[in-house]
């Protein structure tokens, strides 16, 4: 039977599962957004009000879900808007499949309305791109496109739909196979690598895991948790790692790097086997290259294998799908001779409890002044949540008080843009995550500067009537920017203190949701709790002292041992 290319786009999506598509209409696609009408039981659009706010919406969904996110957007400057959430999808490996109009094959190339070489433009950013140029082409591209962003390593898929493409009809069948003869990922860890490895940890005296986003990308977690309490092996997690191993466990040590926690930077520096799991030793979390975990093998656990050595040398890689690797790992430790784990790693645990013990991070709950700590808001919604919550984060500083108070205990609950650090990213893809669990508490964790970024989402969330949270930890300035003016830029605060901040309040009631403002430490509790009851969006906006300061840090380019603490 012949169908549109709308038709057979939309006939595709329900083929790849897809009931859920964040967008905006323009010029270029309103022959999409005409056929959609006809699937509207079976695909819910949700129209956002700014096309990175589309994006970051389906990032949220992919994250927190574990499907593929989808975006819908027109041509030219809709296209260009999607960029820095492709960016940031692709940092992080997020799985996104983002269909864009395009100008009439006709004229691509001549400069028509609203015509951007979206492919040019989007090709560092993607994991691959295509420019449909038949319709009877439309359906294998859609099918590649999905399979490219959930299998290997995951990543965003961008398709670019002329708009004569759209209109044209064609024969449709979905393909139900699918060859791609250059895209092999290995999901098979080489059984020699893996015995070299479990020998390498039965031989450790001072063993530590690090884990990063892969182990959540590849639901991994159980396999990793079981490495770690079977074998008396302390773990700590990266950034995009959190919740990956359960943050109330003894043997987690918090995050590692930049802002990492005393124990953590101490126990990578001195362990003497270091046991990377998807992680891809990042500058954040290294510091100086040349001092990172200097006395320790290495063994490198990684699905992507340009990651591995790329930039720490590693002792034993091995490329391949955590969660099968690690299967086979636990086997094989299993085979080492019998060994009393937990008193062969005494000292080491020993010397780590020490570490923890001289160097506490838990500030005091008193309120700085007028003011309030921010830690004390993150660990009061914790608290009163039980940690049955997704957090998402916006970036900064509010971003990095949130990956040290909270405790997040079960993986895709924290979703955060930890490789581009992306301002604005934090609200709608808290609205992404809402809108993939209806029933679950959702509050993104922000500072008044990024949430301003995509403030204009409040009226998606209001529109489709999505509870989202927003915990504003508000102090005037762009927060990690002041910090590091205060620290290593004479405290020059040269464009980081705003002399004009909204009430958030009377913006949240603008836009026809809820704002609550806490103007001391004992209304934290009851402003937290009533926003929790109200079944609207909520904006809470919680006044900090402008000198707070995230800590402890380590200056760029310093060892992880280099940290400032006060």
């Amino acid at each position: 039977m012949k169908k549109t290319g709308a038709e057979i786009l939309f006939e595709s999506l329900k083929h790849e599962g897809v009931d859920i598509i964040f967008g905006l209409p323009g010029g270029a696609i309103l022959t999409l957004y005409h056929a959609l009408g006809k699937y509207a039981e079976e695909i819910r659009h949700i129209l956002v009000r700014h096309e990175q706010g589309a994006v970051h919406a389906a990032d949220g969904y992919a994250r927190s879900s574990g499907k593929v996110g989808v975006c819908l957007v027109t041509s030219g400057p809709g296209g260009t808007n999607t960029v820095t959430g492709l960016a940031t999808a692709y940092m992080d490996s997020v799985p996104l499949v983002v269909f864009t109009g395009q100008v009439p094959t006709m004229l691509i190339g001549n400069d028509a309305f609203q015509e951007a070489d979206i492919i040019g433009i989007s090709r560092p950013c993607t994991k691959h791109n295509y420019l449909v140029k038949d319709v009877t082409d439309l359906a294998m591209i859609i099918k590649q496109a999905f399979h490219l962003a959930r299998t290997g390593r995951p990543g965003p898929v961008l398709v670019d739909l002329p708009k004569d493409v759209i209109a044209a009809s064609a024969d449709f069948s979905y393909p139900s196979k699918l060859k791609m003869r250059s895209y092999n990922p290995t999901y098979q860890g080489h059984p020699g690598q893996i015995k070299r490895a479990a020998k390498l940890i039965a031989s450790a005296k001072k063993p530590l895991i690090y884990a990063g986003g892969g182990v959540i990308l590849s639901n991994s977690s159980k396999e990793l948790t079981a490495l770690g309490q079977k074998f008396s092996i302390p773990v700590t997690t990266t950034l995009m790692g959190l919740g990956s191993f359960p943050g109330n466990h003894p043997l987690f040590l918090g995050m590692l790097g930049m802002h990492g926690s005393f124990q953590a930077n101490m126990a990578v520096t001195h362990c003497d086997v270091l046991i990377a799991i998807g992680a891809r030793f990042d500058d954040r979390v290294t510091g100086k290259i040349e001092s990172f975990s200097p006395h320790s093998k290495k063994i490198h656990i990684d699905i992507d294998p340009t990651s591995i050595s790329k930039n720490v040398p590693v002792d034993i890689p091995i490329v391949g799908d955590a969660r099968n690797i690690l299967k086979v790992l636990l086997k094989s430790l299993d085979e080492e001779p019998g060994q009393d784990w937990a008193g062969k790693h005494s000292e080491w645990h020993r010397q780590i409890a020490e570490w923890r013990k001289n160097y506490n991070a838990s500030p005091p709950d008193a309120p700085c002044g007028p003011c309030i700590k921010p830690q004390f808001v993150i660990q009061k919604i914790y608290e009163i949540t039980k940690g049955d919550v997704i957090i998402t984060t916006e970036v900064g500083q509010n971003q990095m008080w949130a990956a040290q108070s909270f405790v997040f205990t079960k993986p895709r609950t924290l979703l955060t843009s930890g490789g581009l650090g992306t301002m604005g990213y934090g609200f709608p893809a808290a609205i992404g995550a809402q809108v993939a669990f209806p029933d679950k508490t959702v509050i993104d964790i922000a500072g008044d500067g990024s949430i301003q970024m995509n403030i204009q989402e409040l009226a998606t969330a209001v529109q489709y009537q999505l509870p989202v949270k927003v915990a504003i930890l508000n102090n005037h300035c762009l927060g990690m920017v002041r910090q590091w003016q205060q620290l290593f830029y004479e405290q020059r605060y040269d464009q980081s203190v705003f002399e004009v901040v909204p009430d958030f309040v009377k913006l949240a009631e603008a836009y026809g949701a809820v704002g609550l403002r806490a103007t001391k430490a004992e209304d934290v509790e009851p402003v937290i709790r009533q926003a929790l009851s109200i079944p609207k969006p909520v904006l809470m906006d919680f006044p900090i002292d402008q000198n707070e300061c995230v800590y402890p840090m380590v200056p760029a380019g310093a060892a992880l041992t280099e940290m400032l603490l006060v």
